[in-house]
């Protein structure tokens, strides 16, 4: 079997072997169980607890939670809109890096605070070290409040009737220490063993063989880079992100970050089936998110291994596939799997040129955000997923002339506009934005000629990826587009901040409506969710509301392109 192939299996298979046991350590965390690491981390905890004035013993509404979420949102915005604009005369700025400008500032807090991390600017140019270490915090603070949510949702499944769920702040701190942190501590040290630079000083100089003097950056790069894989931030220290090599560099280390962009959102599937003692429900909802990943990215690394139609109409030969774009170090094979791993993730990192893959692995890379559910963000993920669950129990219900229920509760038309809204909302931001910059590059092409480098179907897909990736709260794009403008940065922006928190709040508020309810034991006709034919309901519910959603769109863009290709 063909080396790369093999790679690509290897990173799979540890990854769920390493998954299994970690969801089972979340799944301590979050129900207050002993962990071998209470003596290390508990201290801590209740240092952040004193300092903050928390009682994590003190049970909190759906609703308190979810002002708590935003409230402290809200802090980091404005500190972060703070230091990104004034970065020019604040410490810790050896290369004289500027300031941002206040568009670009909105742009990039949106996007580190709601853990997206699209960025507008160069890493390692664009930002001082004072501001990386902020958006560092960041990547553990945002990621932290999506698995917190999770929490609390896990609880309010747990529960038979209950008014609260748990404590959000305790959820939070949790999830920022036990296990962020340590994660990122041993990822960290692997870097930097294989040569990430993690240093303060500024830019290093050496004289090439032709006699230049070149200037490299470095920075306390590994820590940065170690936390947007384990969060699935996804913002690079450097400009090229995981395809330049003080971020990425040799095959090892694109094994340990590609297994990072997905581990933690798999690991809490099972940790859902420890808390809720269904571990069946787990598997199926797994099996579920597994099948559509493969879906996307078996046909994604074809492509990329068999070549570009249009450099082989040149006579070009492409014996290794097709390699525009791509880092010789990791080949097309790894550089798909990584494309797919971060597009159905919100870790949006790149060990590519996403913009040159071929038009249909660039089609999957969209659906992947598109769906926004297999597997998903940390915490985030499984918020999507829920939300088709209550969809397909509620179809399921009516097919069979039922009322339907969930985990012993009824689902009534409160839960249903609730759940329509955040499955339409996806779309809806998606498409708008499209077709607004469309509208805009159509009716005057010259006075915006600068956003597209190629204004057929391709600068369409491009237009349409800088959108997905928004509303997914992904952050990769097709860097053809020229997204350096007040434009460019506040839409996307805007996008990025209503499809973080609307996505979240809504789940929850389902989540704690149904808590309340009474609960109805199971009985001969209730519908079971630990079954292989629900899972197939799901998964058909997933591609009917999200999936067909955006065809048109996509014939438009990549479809178009394939068959212009050939």
């Amino acid at each position: 079997m063909n080396t790369e192939i093999l790679g690509v299996i290897a990173m799979f298979v540890i990854m769920v072997l390493l998954a299994i046991p970690l969801g089972r350590y979340i799944g301590k965390v979050y129900n207050g169980d002993k962990t071998w690491l209470d003596f290390i981390f508990n201290p801590i905890d209740k240092l952040f607890f004193k300092a903050g004035g928390i009682n994590p013993e003190k049970e909190m509404t759906w609703q308190q939670s979810m002002v708590a979420l935003l409230v402290i949102n809200l802090v980091w915005f404005l500190l972060s809109m703070f230091v990104l604009m004034n970065m020019s005369w604040l410490p810790l700025n050896p290369d004289g890096n500027p300031s941002m400008t206040a568009d670009l500032a909105y742009n990039t807090t949106v996007s580190f605070v709601s853990n997206t991390n699209l960025q507008h600017y160069s890493g390692e140019s664009g930002v001082s070290y004072l501001g990386q270490l902020l958006l560092m915090l960041f990547q553990f603070v945002s990621a932290g409040t999506g698995m917190a949510a999770c929490a609390v949702v896990f609880k309010a499944m747990k529960e038979k009737s209950t008014q609260t769920l748990g404590n959000f702040y305790n959820y939070f701190i949790k999830s920022c220490t036990r296990i962020l942190l340590p994660l990122s501590i041993i990822v960290a040290i692997i870097l930097m063993f294989n040569g990430t630079p993690m240093t303060f000083k500024g830019k290093a100089q050496f004289t090439s063989m032709q006699g230049d003097t070149v200037n490299v950056s470095r920075g306390p790069a590994a820590a940065m880079i170690a936390i947007k894989q384990v969060g699935t931030n996804g913002g690079g220290y450097f400009g090229a992100n995981s395809s330049h090599p003080f971020e990425n560099p040799n095959y090892f280390t694109n094994m340990v970050e590609n297994i990072c962009i997905i581990l933690i959102p798999i690991a809490l599937i099972f940790a859902l089936g420890y808390i809720l003692k269904r571990k069946r429900f787990a598997w199926i909802v797994f099996g579920v998110m597994t099948l559509g990943f493969l879906l996307l990215v078996i046909p994604s690394i074809y492509n990329e291994m068999h070549g570009n139609t249009a450099i082989t109409q040149m006579g070009i030969l492409q014996s290794h596939g097709s390699m525009e774009g791509k880092e010789v170090r990791f080949g097309p094979a790894a550089s798909a799997y990584w494309g797919i791993s971060t597009t159905v993730t919100s870790n949006g990192s790149v060990n590519a040129m996403h913009d040159s893959f071929t038009p249909l692995t660039g089609m999957f890379a969209m659906l992947g955000m598109m769906i926004n559910s297999f597997y998903g963000g940390v915490g985030v993920g499984f918020l999507n997923f829920y939300i088709f669950i209550i969809i397909a129990v509620f179809i399921s219900g009516l097919m069979v002339g039922r009322t339907p229920e969930f985990m012993g509760k009824k689902i009534e038309a409160r839960e249903m506009k609730i759940a329509s809204i955040i499955a339409l909302l996806h779309p809806f931001l998606i498409l708008v934005g499209t077709a607004i910059a469309s509208h805009l590059y159509a009716h005057d092409p010259t006075a915006y000629a600068g956003w597209l480098n190629n204004p057929g179907n391709h600068g369409f897909s491009e237009m349409l990826y800088e959108f997905t990736s928004a509303s997914a709260n992904n952050g990769s794009e097709f860097g053809g587009l020229g997204n350096s403008t007040p434009f460019w940065n506040i839409a996307p922006g805007t996008v990025m901040l209503l499809a973080r928190f609307l996505p979240i709040i809504g789940p929850v508020a389902i989540a704690g409506i149904l808590a309340k309810k009474k609960y109805v034991p199971e009985s001969a006709g209730t519908l079971k969710t630990d079954t292989s034919t629900f899972g197939i309901m799901v998964f058909a519910v997933i591609f009917i509301v999200a999936a067909l959603s955006f065809f048109p769109a996509l014939a438009l863009g990549p479809i178009s392109e394939f068959f212009g290709m050939r």
